[in-house]
């Protein structure tokens, strides 16, 4: 109950900060522009948002995040994220009257990957309980640089269309920048701010104190790293060398992430077998469910057989019981590796109850080892 509680203190002034981040950052974008300029910016910025929304929630199939969770992730990184880094910069070019280049380099990397990380330690603090690993700490990591890049990139399509700086506005000065920004590199800011999910990801199933503390800062660092060197090619020289660091660094660097989520996301699976065999050891499920709780695909078969044989009822059933069994997994494997939260007996005993109650709804495909026949209740003794 106390964790309930908690909970919804966080969600309620996660909630009055966003809002307060989006009255400060409605007024900035109607002060950036007239609004021709504000349609078109945000109808160009919008563009590469769902693609970008789509890897991530494919990433995040095994244990779906809670979308509100994920809706205010990138509420944050549209509207908090983007003001208090505002803030911060404002002070850096008025009060330490920073230089365009030393403000591009260090000063937004800085202030940028600290106002979006913030969410994801908020969450360690908060809400620990959602976060399991490092496949958690990217999508919420990309989810906030996806509602970032959103924000930062009508306040730069605006400018553009408006014909600031020598460029001609309209649409052959916001087209060029369109281009670049939402179209070769929409992915920069998720990017970067991975890195700091990464290092979070790690610290939460660490056993090491060191590496609880130090894993979410070399993140960090690694963040506003690649957010320089990415900023340092597009101003120095006046960015003649953009084009090789994105072809030699960016997209190389994007791909390699790619592949390490991708590997994550399989490491996951062997994880939870391990996590949920125990599990059946002790009687919380049937060895012969693991299969069909774990493996993406036959998660799929499930769930259609189900809706087939039994309804809309069947499948949500089944949908119901994979999500407890996988949360019931994680939590044990975090267990298992001695770095279990507080009110893990808590935690663990409301997913077997839940588990034991959707039992008698199941409905098995044919081909469900024997032992659970079709349409009766999975064994156990919750």
């Amino acid at each position: 109950m106390h964790t309930r509680r908690h909970s919804a203190t966080f969600t309620a002034l996660l909630v009055a900060a966003l809002l307060v981040g989006a009255l400060a950052m409605g007024v900035v974008l109607l002060a950036s522009g007239a609004p021709t300029g504000l349609v078109v910016a945000t109808v160009l910025a919008a563009v590469p948002v769902a693609p970008l929304i789509g890897c991530y929630l494919w990433l995040d199939r095994y244990e779906p995040e809670p979308r509100s969770l994920l809706v205010l992730g990138l509420g944050w990184g549209a509207f908090v994220a983007t003001t208090i880094a505002l803030a911060l910069q404002f002070f850096d070019h008025f009060a330490l009257q920073g230089g365009r280049t030393s403000e591009g380099i260090l000063a937004a990397p800085l202030t940028e990957e600290a106002a979006k990380g913030l969410f994801i330690v908020l969450l360690l603090l908060f809400r620990r309980q959602e976060l399991d690993g490092i496949l958690d700490g990217i999508v919420y990591a990309g989810m906030v640089g996806i509602g970032f890049a959103f924000t930062e990139n009508i306040l730069y399509l605006t400018s553009a269309y408006m014909g600031s700086g020598g460029n001609p506005g309209g649409l052959e000065g916001a087209v060029p920048l369109f281009v670049i920004r939402c179209l070769f590199s929409p992915f920069a800011h998720p990017l970067f701010t991975t890195f700091t999910g990464i290092g979070i990801g790690i610290a939460v199933n660490s056993r090491s104190r060191p590496v609880r503390v130090l894993a979410p800062l070399v993140g960090y660092v690694l963040a506003v790293t690649a957010h320089g060197l990415w900023n340092a090619s597009l101003l120095i020289d006046a960015g003649r060398n953009a084009l090789a660091s994105y072809v030699l660094v960016m997209v190389p660097a994007f791909l390699l992430l790619v592949a390490f989520a991708v590997w994550v996301r399989a490491r996951e699976g062997r994880i939870l077998t391990a996590a949920l065999g125990d599990c059946a050891r002790q009687g919380f499920l049937e060895p012969a469910e693991i299969p069909w709780l774990v493996r993406l695909p036959a998660r799929r078969v499930c769930r259609r057989y189900a809706e087939r044989a039994g309804g809309r009822p069947a499948r949500r059933a089944m949908v119901a019981y994979q999500r407890e069994a996988i949360e019931l997994g994680y939590l044990h494997h975090r267990y298992l590796r001695g770095t279990p939260p507080p009110d893990f007996a808590a935690l663990g005993q409301e997913h077997v109850t839940r588990m034991a109650a959707l039992r008698g709804s199941l409905i098995w495909p044919p081909s469900r080892p024997a032992g659970s026949p079709v349409g009766q209740a999975a064994g156990g003794r919750g």
